[in-house]
Order: C-alpha cells, then structure tokens, then sequence
C-alpha cells in the first residue's frame, strides 16, 4: 500500500492529478489502451478539472482512453447525484475521448438489465472471467464516511460477491437502486487509487487501512488488488486518526 497525505485541498487536486497523467502516459508507453474507472462524489472534482485543463490535457494521449465508472445510482443523466454526469462536465466534455470508448452505466433502463449489459461490455476488454490475470489500468475509488466503496455499504451481501463483475441491488437506507462494480474484477486491476479528503472520513480511514478485518462494517478492506497497487490519496483532515 502506498499513502500520501497532502496539506490543502489545492495540492491534493494538482498532484493527483498529476499522478494520474504520469500514469497514462508511462502506460500508453508500453500498451495500446489505457482503462480507467472514475468516480463521482465531490472529491475527484478538482482531480478531473485539473486534467481537462493545460498543461495537462496536452499531455495525454485521451484517444487511446477507455473509459468506466465503479457505480452508478440508478437517476436520471441530467440528474445531478449521476456519476457519470459530474465527469462529463469535469472532464470528458473537454477532452476528444472517442464518443465509443466511454462506457457509462445506463439509467434509461431497468437496473438489472444495465448490470448485465455492463458486464458483456467488460468481457469484451476482459474476456476470461477464471484465467483473466488484469483487468482495468487504473481504478479510482473514493470512501464516505461509513468505510463504504463503489456501491458496497456496510452490511450489504454485494460485499462477498465472488463471481459477477456488476451487479444492482436496491438500497433500502437510500430508497434507490445502484448499480456497481464488485471485488472480483476491481481487485484485477493494475492499480487502484482511493482519494478521500475530509474530517468526517478520519475514522473509517483509521479503521480502513489500521483496524481489524471487519469489511461488512468497512466495505472498502475488501479491496486489496491482487497483482497490482494500492494507493490512498488522502488530505491531513482524513488522515488525522492514523499512527
């Protein structure tokens, strides 16, 4: 695991961001494609901005990106608790990522189905669910402050699921459907990064990375990437209750 624990929310956005296009450009290096996985929520907001802007935008090679999402509620695009809508107005509204190479989780239809669809469109970059070795370049994660990831909430059996990529459920806590990547092919990546900022966030990063094994409590200890790396991108807020 690697952490880095940065002082304002200025260089937080400047130098995750920075990681982030300093990871592409090494991968495209030596690939063909680059797979990424965004997230919603406030935190990689500043992240994305920073990426659609120059210098950095001309740094990457955005035609020779594919694009995912972790989960998705189950709203309407033009809704603005949608995932996939804050990182289009961020980001990829403003960078020339082919329109066929973005793979957002649809809401237009039942939850079930754009499960199952999504995961068809994963077999495609990933064909073999047994053998598969390494899935997605680059997954971002954040945490809420219940110790939660993706869609995986404290208590929720999508926790332990082993053998579907994504999968939709109901939240009852929420009164909505999400739909959501699971353990199994996010820990297949070659790197996972979580950003988390904010003191709220202190206690369940504590118990996170320090605690005890406990993941129905904390779902994100469920994701350890088995060949890859490990990254937490945390502000001095968050970070406040670690040793």
């Amino acid at each position: 695991m690697n952490l880095q624990i940065f002082k304002s929310d200025d260089e937080f956005a400047s130098e995750v961001a920075r990681w982030i296009s300093a990871r592409i450009t090494n991968t495209l290096r030596q690939k063909d494609r680059f797979t990424w996985v965004l997230s919603g929520g406030n935190t990689p907001r500043p992240v994305y901005e920073h990426l659609s802007a120059a210098p950095l935008r001309d740094k990457i090679d955005w035609t020779r990106l594919h694009i995912f999402w972790g989960d998705e509620r189950a709203v309407p695009f033009a809704d603005d608790r949608n995932n996939a809508k804050m990182c289009f107005e961020t980001l990829l509204n403003k960078v020339p990522v082919p329109h066929n190479q973005i793979h957002v989780m649809r809401t237009d239809i039942e939850p079930e189905q754009s499960a199952a669809e999504y995961e068809k469109i994963l077999h495609q970059y990933f064909p073999s669910t047994d053998q598969v070795s390494e899935t997605f370049d680059l997954v971002l994660l954040g945490m809420g402050e219940d110790g939660h990831t993706l869609s995986l909430f404290p208590g929720t059996e999508v926790i332990h699921e082993e053998k579907a990529w994504t999968v939709a459920y109901f939240l009852k806590a929420q009164n909505m459907y999400r739909i959501t990547l699971t353990k199994g092919i996010v820990n297949r990546s070659s790197a996972v990064a979580f950003l988390t900022m904010g003191d709220n966030k202190a206690d369940a990063l504590h118990e996170v990375i320090e605690g005890k094994p406990n993941p129905d409590l904390y779902p994100s200890q469920v994701i350890r990437p088995i060949n890859g790396n490990l990254f937490w991108f945390v502000d001095s807020d968050a970070a406040d209750e670690l040793l």
